[in-house]
């Protein structure tokens, strides 16, 4: 299921005050860091993930493969940070940045 312009959009605006929840750095997606991408996106639907990789083309590959190997969707990338978006199975209402 692909996200509506007006899904994106809003997604964007939360996404705007979102912190980055996990870094990806130099040894690209370890197992413990897919893992801690897919909690995150478990609980809180929509997240924000830094890519501290210099290489653009390289950038752009890994964010393709989180979201092919995690089933999540992305919303926006600006640089080194991506925005992903997977709904949860069961919404915790104090934990999803989409319900509060």
């Amino acid at each position: 299921m692909s996200l509506t312009n007006v899904q994106k959009k809003q997604y964007r605006n939360i996404g705007h005050t979102l912190n980055p929840v996990v870094t990806v750095a130099g040894n690209g997606l370890t197992e413990s860091v897919l893992t801690e991408i897919d909690r995150a996106l478990e609980d809180h639907e929509l997240i924000k993930v830094r890519y501290s990789v210099t290489d653009r083309e390289a950038r752009y590959e890994l964010i393709e493969e989180t979201s092919k190997v995690l089933k999540a969707q992305i919303v926006q990338t600006i640089g080194k940070v991506a925005l992903f978006h997977r709904a949860a199975i069961e919404p915790n209402p104090k934990l999803s940045n989409l319900l509060r």
